[in-house]
This record gives structure tokens, sequence and C-alpha cells, in this order.
């Protein structure tokens, strides 16, 4: 079965990076547009950022743009979140998810799969 399996959350203080991951297994990750989520304590889960399958194309939510990156690696079957200069508002459960389809999707209801999420907690 689809597993999307994500690491590299935990505790940084303000100002601090940390760089996410998600491996997945089960699908033709080469095939599939991957995206990463957040969801903060009380909020609804927000778009973060997506990368089409050649990894050419991305996009990412104002909130984030010019602070995180997103990139892949289709031999590893892996998706990265590098997260720079860490702010509180960054704190949330981080998601991982894959579509198939054409273009970037920035809407979850696009994407079929999903992992079980990372806290990241950003210290002010």
């Amino acid at each position: 079965q689809v597993q999307l399996v994500e690491s590299g959350g935990g505790l940084v203080q303000a100002g601090g990076s940390l760089r996410l991951s998600c491996v997945a297994s089960g699908l033709t990750f080469s095939s599939a547009a991957m995206g990463w989520f957040r969801q903060a304590p009380g909020k609804e889960r927000e778009f973060v950022t997506t990368i089409n399958w050649s990894g050419r194309r991305t996009y990412y939510a104002d909130s984030v743009k010019g602070q995180f990156t997103i990139s892949r690696d289709n031999a590893k079957n892996t998706v990265y979140l590098q997260m720079n200069s860490l702010k509180f508002e960054d704190t949330a459960v981080y998601y991982c998810a894959a579509g198939f389809g054409a273009g970037l999707f920035l809407e979850a209801a696009e994407y079929q799969y999903w992992g079980q999420g990372t806290q990241v907690t950003v210290s002010s």
C-alpha cells in the first residue's frame, strides 16, 4: 500500500532551520506531484508548497515564499522541505501529500495520499 513517511521535525529556536523529508513507497513517485501542508493548533490545514513530478516547477504560499524551499530526489522517492529563518508562527504539524494529474496542486482535495505528519515547534 502507499506510504508517505515524514521526518525531520522537532523543536527549534526562532531564526533557526529545519529540513523535513518525506519518503514515499507503494506509488510511482516520479509521476507524482508532491506537496507540503501544515496545520497549526486550532487552525485549518493550509497549503505550504508543491513541486511537480520532474522538480522543475514549484509553487509557494505567500507566507513562506523566500523562506522555504521544496525539492525532490526521484531516485530516492523523497521530497524535502528546507525551512529557514523559522518564526513562531511556523509552528505546526507538517504533512506531505502525493497527487497524480497534470500541473501543480494547491488544494488539499487534489492530493490522493497523505503522510501522518511531523511536528515542527519554533520557540520564540
